[in-house]
């Protein structure tokens, strides 16, 4: 039996064992295809990417060099005419070397800066300042301007004199002007000139303005409606917030003789208050500048009123006429507007200069007299020791 089983046992078929390769179901072509294609496709997006970035780094280095400032020197003059395009501005900019790219400049203005408008007009341009910097001052319209100052006490024709040195007009031309009064509802009536009313200012006006091609009388009507702006900015809302027995005009010519006899800040009130103590009683002013006026001289130390042009008829004589001129003598400034609302209170009638700039305040006709003498005396001993001080050496 044994035996039998033995037998039967080596009778029986031993299947041989299968390695797992030899197990494996074979891949079809179809999916080591696909495989592949997958794994280019990995690889062509990583290309991709990287070409992406590399791009998107040159492109951005690109765009932040085009915004760095071009440098120079000095600032670059360019005029922005009006209605200019975006590309135009661009261009023109370029080409004066204020900017790197005009490319890049009408790609930033058509996206970033689209709501932004570029101002006309003429500009100096820093070039060491970056693009942005420069589409900033085109859209605020900082302008190149030139400064026009006119100080406190001067006249019209010193305006006009100023105006013709600058060479921006002629001195005729803004003379001209200012005799024709504007209608203005604020101007006192009967106006035979402006003076006065030009408020005396440091002004800013467009190069292209004053210096360009305008005709001289545009040119003087843009600069005597500035004064008279700034007159209604800053002057009129002085006198109407003081209560004064003065009329507007009244009130100039005043201040305006103030303005010409004042030179110490300090004695601007006191001065108005003389003024106006002898405009009560009705005594003449006897103010020098006034006469100055008529005849059109300047009084110095050396050289002062004769009798002869004291006793010389004319409105704007204040020795012989009682009360006001018929009008202003000169542009008061606003401490002198101020001054006559806002006189020292005193009981002085009189003062002479000390020709240092200070005066000599009196009461009584006989303080004045004895002021005066004062004056002239210390004027001589002064002549006398000059004359006798001892010289330099060579």
């Amino acid at each position: 039996m044994t035996d039998q089983v033995q037998h039967s046992a080596q009778k029986d078929p031993v299947l041989p064992k299968c390695s797992a390769a030899q197990g494996a179901i074979p891949r079809s072509p179809h999916v080591a295809t696909q495989r592949l294609r997958e794994r280019w496709g990995r690889r062509l997006l990583q290309s991709l990417i990287f070409l992406l970035v590399l791009v998107g780094g040159l492109g951005y280095w690109q765009w932040q060099t085009w915004l760095q400032p071009v440098g120079g020197p000095e600032p670059i003059q360019v005029t922005i005419q009006p209605g200019s395009s975006s590309r135009l501005i661009g261009q023109k900019l370029r080409q004066a070397g204020v900017i790197r790219s005009a490319l890049a400049w009408e790609l930033w203005s058509r996206t970033f800066g689209r709501d932004w408008v570029f101002q006309a007009g003429t500009y100096a341009l820093d070039p060491n300042q970056d693009m942005l910097a420069v589409a900033q001052q085109l859209r605020q319209g900082r302008i190149l301007q030139r400064r026009l100052t006119i100080p406190e006490g001067w006249r019209i024709e010193q305006m006009a004199e100023a105006l013709a040195q600058r060479n921006w007009l002629a001195a005729d031309a803004f003379i001209a002007v200012t005799r024709v009064i504007p209608p203005l509802d604020w101007l006192p009536p009967h106006l035979s000139s402006l003076e006065g009313y030009l408020f005396p200012d440091t002004y800013l006006f467009p190069i292209e303005q004053v210096e360009g091609s305008l005709p001289d009388r545009e040119k003087a009507q843009m600069v005597v409606d500035a004064m008279l702006q700034r007159f209604v900015a800053v002057a009129l809302p002085l006198f109407r917030q003081h209560t004064t027995s003065l009329s507007l005009h009244e009130w100039v010519t005043l201040a305006s003789i103030v303005e010409r006899e004042a030179v110490v800040p300090e004695e601007r009130a006191l001065i108005a208050g003389v003024f106006l103590n002898r405009l009560k009683k009705g005594i003449p002013l006897g103010a020098d500048p006034t006469l100055e006026y008529a005849l059109n001289i300047r009084q110095t130390p050396d050289r002062r009123l004769t009798l002869a042009e004291v006793r010389t008829p004319s409105p704007y004589n204040t020795y012989l006429n009682p009360g006001l001129p018929p009008g202003p003598i000169a542009s008061p400034g606003l401490a002198s507007l101020k001054a006559v609302l806002e006189p020292e209170q005193t009981d002085y009638l009189y003062f002479v200069a000390r020709y240092d700039g200070t005066h000599i305040f009196s009461k009584t006709l006989a303080e004045h007299e004895a002021a005066q003498l004062q004056i002239i005396q210390e004027r001589r001993q002064a002549a006398q020791g000059s004359h006798h001080s001892p010289q330099p050496s060579p």
